[in-house]
């Protein structure tokens, strides 16, 4: 009877050794997924892109990612060891990605407000700075919003309080999940929806009127333009039914999962929620929004226009005429796919 009581203590204690263990198995494995979807999308976004604050910023995130990754790694393989007087445990892999993930969490909105600003700026030409001097700000700024986002967290008495309970009960790992990438996904896909109804009459009519060739060794969709239409956007409906094809022709399957989280209140942990693709993402819905507020100005001869990793906005509404392409009566509007 002794040795059943010392086998059911035995195996009560492993449990509790090893689903600690598990947890963290099961975060290095979700962090390394991250990873390698940050380096696919950097990997397959147009390289001639001009500089630009969210392009920097998810090269931080992608830094930070790694971090963690490496922290994780570090602390599972050592275990129990002390560096520069602090002892670390496997609880503190928990607590490290706990800490992530409230930053993460709490950075949408200032990432999504910079960023836009950003944009809106460069594309007025109010700021004119050498290529070296907006490299520093940039890196200066971003630096910034890492440190002040961290500090509020580390600061925040609810956030202090969350994070020591995690420690009393070390066995449970809880992850924050934001309520900022929620409104604001919630927001975008509204806005979307809107613009589709207000233009869906236009916007099926250049779905119907699109064909697929090969140009310049690349696919592309091409439309018909009006033969009266000068370099100048002169409708802003035109132009939004345009945007909204270029957007949803790159992005719908990312709305569609978007659609699908929100419907079914899917929580994901912030830690995993804030990521490149996402990023990329709302990166395209802030320069179609800045189109549309400055449609006036979309110039090909007055203006440079801000360069999308992913969408060719450019190709939505400049006239564009294709050489060798058959008989075309018309000139036609490109969107590379």
């Amino acid at each position: 009877m002794t040795i059943s009581s010392e086998n059911c203590s035995f195996q009560y204690q492993l449990n509790q050794t090893n689903q600690p263990l598990d947890v963290n198995c099961l975060l290095f494995l979700i962090i390394l997924g991250k990873i390698l979807l940050n380096i696919l999308t950097l990997g397959i976004r147009r390289k001639n892109t001009y500089q630009n604050f969210m392009e920097y910023f998810c090269i931080s995130l992608a830094f930070v990612d790694l971090l963690l990754l490496v922290n994780i790694s570090f602390i599972s393989y050592f275990r129990d060891f002390v560096l520069l007087g602090i002892r670390f445990t496997k609880y503190h892999i928990c607590l490290f990605t706990q800490i992530i993930s409230f930053t993460y969490g709490f950075l949408h909105y200032p990432v999504f407000l910079i960023a836009y600003i950003d944009y809106y700026l460069n594309f007025s030409k109010t700021t004119k700075l050498s290529f070296k001097c907006q490299k520093l700000f940039y890196f200066f700024i971003i630096i910034l919003l890492w440190i002040s986002v961290l500090a509020y967290v580390l600061g925040d008495p609810a956030i202090y309080q969350s994070l020591k309970a995690q420690n009393v009960h070390s066995y449970q790992c809880p992850f924050y999940v934001s309520s900022q990438s929620y409104w604001l996904s919630f927001s975008m896909i509204m806005i979307l929806s809107v613009a589709f109804i207000t233009s869906w009459s236009e916007v099926i009519t250049l779905v119907q009127a699109i064909r697929i060739t090969s140009y310049m060794n690349e696919t592309i969709l091409y439309f018909p333009f009006s033969s009266h239409s000068s370099y100048m956007v002169s409708s802003k409906k035109i132009l939004l039914s345009k945007l909204i094809v270029c957007f949803l022709g790159t992005w719908l399957p990312f709305v569609l999962l978007q659609v699908i989280i929100l419907l079914f209140k899917v929580q994901i942990p912030a830690y995993i929620e804030m990521n490149i693709p996402w990023l990329y993402f709302v990166n395209s819905f802030l320069i179609a929004t800045v189109y549309w507020f400055n449609y006036h100005k979309l110039n090909l001869r007055d203006i440079a226009l801000p360069v999308d990793p992913f969408v060719n906005w450019k190709c939505c509404f400049i006239p564009f005429i294709i050489p060798n392409l058959g008989q075309i009566e018309k000139p036609v509007s490109i969107i590379i796919c």
